[in-house]
């Protein structure tokens, strides 16, 4: 089964192809592709897509931060959809993201979908800015890249739901994407990849935002990509704007490594080793 748009006869190829457009995009890699699959296919996948909030086991998020419902791994998935996310999970798709990223560490992908699979956004919902969780929460690989596949057909620009990515400083957003149906957003992410869906959502109440989220991860990253702990979702404000977000609590040891010079804290690690 063909699960692209006939018109990529080679995702490696095409890989390559996108490269430069990939690593050269602000405000960090990215890059937004529409048709990227099969249109006819696609449209299975969004009509097999249940409604997250009258499902009994889904994860649902109602603070500050996020107002979302996710699904727990394939426990929805349809039988197309389950042959679509193992087809992203696959080879071809790796060596696609690797020409494409030009991430020297080998790249694997989470059959186990942890945070990722079937996204769904009511109405008053958002996602505000953040950067991911950098580790695996029970593999302890490093997450590399985001691939999300956008569900969403006859989507207007009123409804809203921009997926936004900004920059380092938080001061401004570089791109604003539409979740429209069969456009796929990719990017790198980092502890400075910050990204989200920060206005409440205002499409009708009879509809929602839909979306697939695949991560992929190595082992090992460049160190110039994180902070050096492991961390769950990093919130961050907007400049000008009147966000209030709750962040990540600060821990002892955060105030042991603020306070202690870094000479001496390496010193310490060495020793513990």
């Amino acid at each position: 089964m063909n699960f692209l748009n006939p018109a990529i006869k080679d995702l490696k190829q095409f890989g390559k192809d996108k490269h430069e457009e990939y690593i050269n995009a602000a405000p960090f890699p990215n890059i937004v592709i529409d048709d990227f699959f099969d249109e006819k296919f696609l449209s299975k996948i969004v009509a097999d897509f249940p409604d997250l909030s009258k499902q009994q086991d889904v994860k649902v998020y109602d603070n500050q931060n996020e107002k979302k419902y996710e699904a727990k791994g394939e426990k929805y998935f349809s039988d197309d959809t389950k042959q679509f996310a193992h087809y992203l999970n696959s080879q071809p798709m790796l060596d696609f993201l690797q020409e494409l990223t030009g991430i020297k560490e080998t790249l694997t992908s989470d059959p186990y979908f942890v945070g990722g699979g079937y996204h769904e956004i009511k109405p008053g919902g958002l996602l505000k800015v953040h950067a991911d969780f950098n580790k695996h929460e029970f593999l302890k690989l490093d997450r590399r890249i985001n691939l999300l596949v956008y569900l969403n057909k006859d989507w207007e620009e009123s409804y809203g739901g921009h997926f936004e990515l900004w920059d380092r400083e938080m001061k401004q957003s570089h791109k604003k994407i539409l979740p429209v149906f069969n456009r796929v957003a990719i990017f790198s992410t980092t502890d400075f990849s910050y990204h989200g869906h920060p206005d409440p959502l205002t499409c009708p109440p009879d509809r929602s935002r839909k979306s697939m989220a695949l991560y992929y991860y190595s082992n090992g990253r460049p160190k110039s990509e994180i902070s050096d702990r492991a961390h769950a979702t990093l919130f961050k404000g907007r400049a000008g704007q009147n966000d209030e977000v709750t962040k990540e609590p600060i821990t002892f040891k955060d105030v042991v490594r603020e306070i202690t010079p870094p000479i001496l804290l390496k010193t310490i690690k060495q020793i513990i080793r």
